[in-house]
């Protein structure tokens, strides 16, 4: 399957209740019109990378709907509506129902009690790996598991390292071969068989990167990350986070991504 390849994306522009998002730090307000800044760089590096984007209107109804990849996954052949553990968040998956069915023929869905955000969903060459959290419930990813069995897709469950908010918190796949991890994503042994590159110890937020075709889009505050890759020589493109860390997200949050043809 297609890992990196893609021409298509859906984002949701961020609405005015944002900043009242789901954080950890509560003290770390999130500043509107910065979000709105990096949200929009956000989408201008999709396009340079090639990729035809549907912008979805805000949901002040739903303050952390920007971050559409915890209530969907997308395939080029379905996709499927998930239910985000933050009860606050439950309702993100219907407001994508039709967003989606207009791009895709077949639309599933998880049902009550089965909670799982894409956010511990790592797809890597051999298996679609779903994580345990405090978001992902085991109900949820075993059901996430049956569905992905009927559309021909390997799935391994795991439990995520603890003090992580999602599995790909700690872990990004560069290529079919290579992980950005922090060094406690690494010594858990979930990805023993891939290549690392450790993120520094001061840029474990590093880890929440993402590729895009032949781009790894990476936070503009880790240098030190951006040497390491461009070392290995991988194609960087640094990308602002600053507000949108406040709201504990990354750059894999914020877009669903897939090749229509």
């Amino acid at each position: 399957m297609p890992l990196f390849d893609f021409d298509r994306a859906i984002v949701r522009e961020p609405a005015q209740s944002v900043i009242d998002g789901l954080r950890s730090d509560r003290d770390a307000l999130p500043d509107y019109d910065g979000i709105l800044r990096e949200h929009a760089a956000y989408m201008a590096a999709l396009r340079g990378a090639g990729l035809a984007v549907d912008v979805l209107s805000p949901l002040d109804a739903y303050p952390d709907s920007m971050f559409v990849e915890d209530p969907a996954l997308v395939f080029p052949e379905a996709a499927i509506l998930l239910r985000p553990g933050a009860p606050s968040r439950l309702g993100e998956a219907d407001e994508l129902r039709a967003p989606l069915a207009r791009h895709f023929r077949t639309v599933l869905a998880l049902e009550y009690n089965q909670f799982v955000d894409g956010g511990d969903v790592l797809i890597t060459p051999d298996s679609i790996v779903i994580g345990l959290s405090a978001r992902t419930c085991a109900a949820g990813a075993e059901a996430l598991s049956r569905i992905l069995a009927s559309l021909g897709r390997a799935t391994r469950i795991v439990r995520v390292p603890d003090g992580m908010l999602h599995l790909k918190s700690g872990a990004a796949l560069l290529d079919e071969e290579t992980l950005l991890a922090t060094a406690h994503m690494e010594s858990s042994g979930l990805f023993a068989g891939f290549r690392t590159i450790l993120v520094p110890e001061t840029e474990n937020a590093a880890a929440n990167a993402i590729r895009v075709n032949d781009t790894v889009f990476l936070g503009d505050c880790y240098e030190r990350s951006r040497d390491l890759l461009a070392e290995k020589n991988f194609r960087v493109v640094s990308l602002p986070v600053t507000e949108i860390a406040k709201l504990d997200a990354g750059l894999s949050c914020m877009s669903l991504r897939w090749r229509a043809g």
